[in-house]
């Protein structure tokens, strides 16, 4: 089940990490793009071409599916379609621009709004992440054989390791911090590469506050999460839909090793009140 979509997920994975690493190598444009609150983040050239290969392969192959991609214009015909592809063609574009190497290409399947396969390749280290529903989720390295994926089951915070980012940490994130006990934390850029860390047992918990994050950043990692025996949800402990005109995960999101997660999920909640952070409700078209 689902043997071509990820064979071909892993093959376009691994070539737009190719095309990817030809830009970081040699050089690349740094533009800015905006949303519609006037939010602006880095966006290259290699992102726009990371894109365009994996988006043409993938309607080639797959005709009759959704494609949905961060570097493409959006359109309404992927809500019509059973399984759409949410691509992000390079997450953590603010770490390929800074020479940090924690980037990924990103490709994932939802069928009926829910994850079902998932691929995320870190080409500097060549470290292959991937999964499908009932499949079990694996990891490559270095083009070696696949490592079958178990996240922990730790589920006392003080003993946990929290996944963040490289980022200057906000205010709410040390509050968060210090309510829950931590005292361990893992740093790394994009979100499929830390959620990554979670699925193999280099971190337990990742809590991600802000509600800019989309489905093309949470598809994929979902699936492999899910496969290794953990959990995604927003921060409310409610599913990600993924059949939604609207694609912005405004509930942000937490991702865990499963044994601890309606734990968090409970004790994030009085933070969230204190935040004054209210679930919004998704709307259909």
């Amino acid at each position: 089940m689902l043997e071509k979509e990820l064979e071909t997920a892993i093959e376009l994975a691994r070539k737009a990490g190719d095309l990817i690493l030809d830009y970081y190598e040699n050089g690349f444009v740094i533009e800015e793009k905006f949303s519609h609150d006037n939010f602006s983040e880095p966006v290259t050239e290699a992102d726009r071409k990371s894109s365009e290969l994996i988006v043409s392969h993938l309607r080639a192959a797959f005709p009759f599916d959704g494609i949905l991609s961060e570097e493409e214009i959006d359109t309404d015909e992927r809500l019509f379609t059973k399984r759409v592809w949410m691509i992000d063609p390079i997450d953590g574009t603010k770490g390929f621009v800074e020479k940090k190497g924690d980037f990924a290409v990103q490709i994932g399947l939802a069928e009926d709004g829910e994850a079902i396969l998932g691929v995320v390749f870190q080409p500097i280290n060549d470290r292959l992440y991937y999964a499908s529903k009932n499949g079990g989720a694996f990891l490559v390295e270095k083009s070696g054989e696949p490592q079958k994926l178990q996240v922990s089951d730790k589920t006392e915070f003080s003993e946990m390791t929290l996944a963040v980012s490289r980022s200057h940490r906000s205010p709410r994130m040390t509050k968060l911090v210090d309510h829950f006990g931590f005292k361990n934390e893992y740093q790394h850029g994009s979100v499929g590469l830390k959620v990554g860390i979670i699925a193999r047992q280099k971190a337990d918990l990742y809590i991600h506050l802000s509600p800019r994050t989309k489905f093309w950043d949470t598809c994929a990692p979902q699936i492999i999460i899910e496969e290794a025996g953990g959990k995604l949800t927003d921060l409310f402990g409610e599913k990600i839909i993924y059949q939604f005109q609207d694609v912005q995960n405004h509930n942000g999101i937490i991702a865990s090793n499963g044994a601890s997660h309606e734990k968090a999920v409970a004790t994030l909640k009085p933070l969230l009140n204190n935040f004054s952070r209210l679930r919004v409700i998704p709307k259909k078209v």
